[in-house]
């Protein structure tokens, strides 16, 4: 993980290959939490927080790149 935050994030969020390429907010989440959406290039570094809502995204398996991604 990179040092981008001191504090801990708002929420944490686990997601597999199948949700790259990755945005915020994502689909199914509160109304209450929209924010622009943002892309996310979690598939380069295997975790990535949102800059405006602070969720923090872990990609599960993140050494195990499929072969059909072309991120």
């Amino acid at each position: 993980m990179t040092d981008r935050q001191t504090t801990s994030p708002a929420s944490t969020v686990e997601i597999s290959w199948d949700d790259v390429p990755l945005h915020c907010p994502m689909p199914g989440m509160t109304q209450w939490n929209a924010h622009p959406r943002v892309f996310l290039p979690i598939d380069e570094s295997g975790e990535e927080l949102c800059p405006y809502c602070g969720t923090l995204y872990r990609l599960r398996n993140f050494e195990q790149k499929p072969a059909h991604h072309h991120g």
